[in-house]
């Protein structure tokens, strides 16, 4: 408690020493050598990059919201081809002032009188900093302007070319290397502090995303994708062989996945801060909070995000056989389909036996989820908080499992995954999950036809179902499917917003076995009404596949399109009109 007080003290008084210098000369002409005195100052401005870049929690646990496993109230402007309405941000004033504060600090830090290894510490952390600003950036544009000075207002290099993707990316791999060789291992008892650990977690993450574009983005013209693929291995493997962190796992598989997500005091929770590398810490005596059960259990507040029925699909039975394997899997109702299944499905949704904090027993309630797979993963229990934005739950950014799945995917590339990285990866995620862990005999054909047709490597396949499951809505699905190249499962014709299955309208559903009526789909509200039932009335935006029967569908009449210039976001016209040197254009968008 006492280090996440210190922490926001420590960036409120280096903001504070900022506005003050501001007052007497510019920021660019601070005297370094009276700022940067100590180690106590190095960590005092370190503090700053935290505020500046850590991801927030809606960031992570929202930032699914576009992707191929979630249906939202309204489709993304992006996806729809308003073009005119497409997000402009990214490339201002404000964005780039994070690289500023970065930049400065690695130009003056090494006037602290401070041994090597000190200095070397606040340095990587800087590094790891820069290495995660310059992810964004390339993820969102491509090839961007690499800036490591801290350029004054009228510098020329403002306005400079971009500099290539292949050179940008080096530099990235540079910084998040020089992170994780030389940060200081010690952890923190709130995972709220970046490591050298966390920097090879991230390193890992880095490379992993690098090498997988490179290898799917034929059209790049690079053919090194491997070395990164063995940096991102070797990285992920270098972590998990320091047995440092581990997974939670207390052998209770049907609580231990959830407890990831509604730990609050992180501190006083060492087996699970274990496999938390990194987190957005929250705490109510610091009024530091998020509103994500607010979010998600709210009809007016949120994007109403649910599940699909596709990616629900693809959740194993317990005993390990394939739930698309079941005669007739698609037409099963969905008490009966939640059970038996992959415990971490019925702790990401509401399914049988869920209950909030007062005893009340809380089925799909479908004035929220748009498909009937009613996303609880984040939420608290309490019920009160439905309705506040004061959730104190910690936000895992970087998690073990994450390490793992990195390392799986990885050897599996290059073609080097067989039993042993099984057991080292996937058998564990699996063994938490309550889920029996024999590897596969063949390629899972149902996740090659709705997913992955180009993929024949049984491994990959696993490794690929066992990230959406682990991960889902940790805010990492959108970039996998741009390096994946798999934009195309964002359009409404290879992947609608498909619900739980009806077998007739103007019918009462008992969703969650407790002998009373849920949900009704009808044409029109009856009167009377049964308490209790929730009315689905279809229409413009909901429909069932067949007519009178059928899965639920959602957004059925907007198009969902993608094309290849959707894997880059274009350059704001404004920051052409500052910059023409950033021309050309990321290609399509001209």
């Amino acid at each position: 408690m006492k280090k996440v007080l210190y922490i926001l003290v420590a960036i409120s008084t280096v903001f504070t020493a900022c506005e003050d210098m501001l007052e007497k000369e510019p920021i660019h002409q601070l005297n370094a050598s009276t700022f940067f005195s100590s180690e106590n100052d190095l960590k005092i401005y370190s503090y700053s990059f935290y505020e500046d870049n850590l991801p927030s929690a809606n960031d992570i646990a929202r930032g699914d919201g576009t992707s191929d496993y979630a249906a939202i109230n309204s489709p993304s402007t992006f996806l729809t081809g308003d073009w005119s309405s497409i997000d402009q941000s990214g490339w201002g004033v404000s964005n780039w002032s994070a690289l500023r504060n970065i930049n400065y600090f690695l130009e003056n830090a090494s006037e602290a009188p401070v041994s090597e290894d000190v200095l070397n510490h606040y340095i990587g952390l800087a590094r790891y900093w820069r290495a995660v600003f310059y992810l964004d950036k390339v993820q969102t544009f491509g090839a961007v302007p690499w800036y490591e000075n801290a350029l004054d207002p009228d510098d020329p290099e403002l306005n400079k070319a971009r500099d290539s993707r292949e050179f940008v990316m080096g530099k990235v791999l540079e910084d998040i290397t020089f992170a994780a060789t030389h940060m200081k291992e010690t952890k923190d008892t709130y995972s709220s502090l970046v490591n050298r650990f966390t920097a090879l977690a991230m390193k890992s993450r880095i490379c992993l995303y690098e090498g997988t574009y490179r290898k799917y983005h034929a059209e790049l013209g690079l053919s090194d994708a491997n070395t990164w693929l063995r940096e991102a291995a070797s990285a992920a493997k270098e972590l998990i062989d320091s047995d440092q962190y581990g997974l939670y796992n207390t052998g209770n598989p049907e609580s231990d996945y959830r407890d990831l997500f509604v730990a609050e005091d992180l501190a006083g929770m060492p087996k699970i801060a274990r496999e938390v590398i990194l987190a957005r810490v929250m705490n109510t005596e610091s009024r530091v909070w998020h509103d994500l059960t607010w979010n998600f259990n709210s009809p007016t507040n949120g994007s109403r995000w649910s599940l699909i029925k596709q990616f629900v699909d693809t959740y194993l039975m317990r005993d390990g056989s394939r739930f698309t394997d079941k005669a007739n899997y698609s037409e099963i109702e969905f008490y009966d389909e939640m059970k038996n299944r992959d415990y971490r499905l019925s702790q990401s949704i509401r399914t049988e036996g869920y209950y909030r904090a007062d005893g009340t027993v809380a089925p799909p309630d479908f004035a929220v989820t748009l498909t009937g797979y009613h996303i609880k993963k984040w939420s608290l229990d309490d019920s009160w908080h439905d309705g506040q934005g004061q959730c104190t739950n910690s936000i895992p950014v970087i998690r073990y499992a994450e390490v793992l799945l990195n390392y799986a995917e990885a050897k599996a590339e290059l073609g080097e995954f067989g039993s042993g990285e099984w057991n080292q990866t996937i058998k564990l995620l699996r063994d938490r999950a309550g889920v029996a862990s024999a590897e596969p005999k063949e390629a899972d054909s149902y996740l090659q036809s709705m997913f992955f047709p180009g993929i024949s490597d049984k491994y990959l396949l696993e490794i690929r179902r066992e990230r959406g499951i682990e991960l889902c809505f940790e805010g990492l699905r959108y970039q996998d499917l741009m390096r994946w190249k798999k934009g195309d499962l964002l359009t409404s014709a290879n992947m609608p917003w498909k619900g739980i299955y009806i077998p007739a309208k103007d019918v009462n559903y008992d969703l969650n076995g407790d002998g009373k009526p849920d949900v009704c789909i009808v044409d029109a509200k009856p009167s009377p009404t049964v308490s209790g039932v929730k009315y689905v009335i279809l229409g413009t935006n909901i429909k069932l596949s067949e007519g009178d029967k059928g899965h639920l569908i959602w957004a059925w009449g907007v198009a969902r399109n993608w094309s290849d210039k959707q894997y880059l976001r274009p350059v704001p016209q404004t920051a052409i009109t500052l910059n023409p040197n950033l021309l050309p254009q990321n290609e399509g968008w001209e």
